[in-house]
C-alpha cells in the first residue's frame, strides 16, 4: 500500500510530504495505481520547482518506494502561495486515486 503523510504548519501550510510503499496492484511495470500516484507527485514536484524556481528538499528511495519533500521555510509569501496552489493540487488528484483505489493508498494529514 502507498501511504502519502502531509505534515501541516499552524496555519495549514503543506511544509513536507512523505510516500512510501508500493500500491502492488498490478504486476511490476502494469501497476497503474502506481504510475497514477508517481505521475502526480513527480509532476507536481517538477511544476513548483520550475514554475516557481525553487529548490525543494527532496529524498527518494533507490527502489521507487520512497519520497519526501519538504518545502523550505525561508520562502517568499508570494511564492509560497503559488507552491501552496500546485501541492493542494496534487493532493486533489491523490485524493482522486485513493476514491477510486482506496485498498492501494491511503492520505493522511498531520
Amino acid at each position: 500500500m502507498i501511504r502519502v503523510t502531509v505534515l501541516r504548519s499552524k496555519d495549514n501550510l503543506i511544509s513536507e510530504f512523505e510516500m512510501t510503499g508500493h500500491a502492488d496492484s498490478g504486476p511490476y511495470g502494469y501497476d497503474l495505481v502506481c504510475a497514477g500516484v508517481s505521475a502526480v507527485s513527480i509532476g507536481s514536484v517538477n511544476a513548483v520547482m520550475e514554475l516557481c524556481d525553487i529548490d525543494l528538499n527532496i529524498e527518494q528511495g533507490t527502489d521507487g518506494g520512497y519520497l519526501r519533500v519538504t518545502i523550505p521555510n525561508s520562502i517568499d509569501s508570494t511564492i509560497m502561495s503559488k507552491v501552496q496552489l500546485l501541492f493542494e493540487g496534487m493532493l486533489i488528484s491523490l485524493k482522486s486515486i485513493e476514491l477510486e483505489y482506496g485498498q492501494f493508498i491511503k492520505i493522511q494529514n498531520k
